[in-house]
């Protein structure tokens, strides 16, 4: 009875409710926050945060709020939320190599780490979830189980994102074919090429999420 009453009481709000959680998961320096930036470039005129070559530049959640997105005539409201790169550990002297001062790395490392705990947390929030990953990569080496168990456990939505697309080593299939379940777009969010596919699949994956 008082589980009915719950589920009925989270439908109604969801379906009332103006924006619609969307947050950026997926390894470090794999265009999460360049994505973040295309969307809110493309809507607001105006970039959501800073990208770097060194990664780990994102280091606490950032987000903005009502952010009006149109696509074929239809309009929805999102929360972006950009997090920091999942990785498994954050060692201090792989910064040193982007010619970093030992104690700047060091701080470096340890926020990185703390931003980590807190992207996992903001999960609880998560309407839908984009996991961007570099498409020139391995798409097993990018993908953190701890995120994924996450996703699967709370019946996130989930979109996947193969990023840079412009690049020769660019390889969409690969990406697909590690995760079939989910569907999967390419793009390059640094030149916006093949974003308006990307819209697409965002207003589709949450009308879905608001019938549920």
């Amino acid at each position: 009875m008082i589980r009915t009453i719950f589920e009925k009481l989270a439908s109604w709000w969801f379906k009332n409710k103006k924006d619609i959680n969307l947050g950026f998961y997926g390894p470090p320096n794999a265009g999460k926050t360049s994505l973040a930036n295309r969307i809110c470039k493309d809507f607001l005129g105006e970039e959501l945060g800073k990208v770097s070559k060194i990664p780990h530049e994102t280091r606490e959640v950032q987000f903005r709020e009502s952010v009006e997105v149109e696509y074929d005539g239809k309009k929805m409201k999102l929360k972006l939320v950009d997090t920091p790169g999942i990785a498994t550990k954050v060692d201090y002297e792989d910064f040193l190599k982007y010619k970093l001062k030992k104690s700047e790395a060091k701080k470096r490392a340890k926020e990185a780490t703390q931003g980590i705990v807190e992207a996992i947390k903001w999960l609880e929030d998560m309407d839908v979830v984009v996991v961007v990953l570099d498409a020139t990569e391995n798409p097993y080496n990018q993908v953190n189980i701890t995120i994924i168990g996450n996703l699967v456990a709370r019946k996130i939505p989930v979109l996947i994102v193969a990023n840079k697309i412009d690049l020769k080593k660019a390889d969409i299939k690969r990406i697909k074919a590690a995760f079939p379940e989910y569907p999967v777009v390419g793009i390059s969010a640094k030149y916006g090429n093949n974003i308006e596919e990307f819209y697409r699949e965002v207003f589709n994956i949450s009308k879905k999420r608001k019938k549920k």
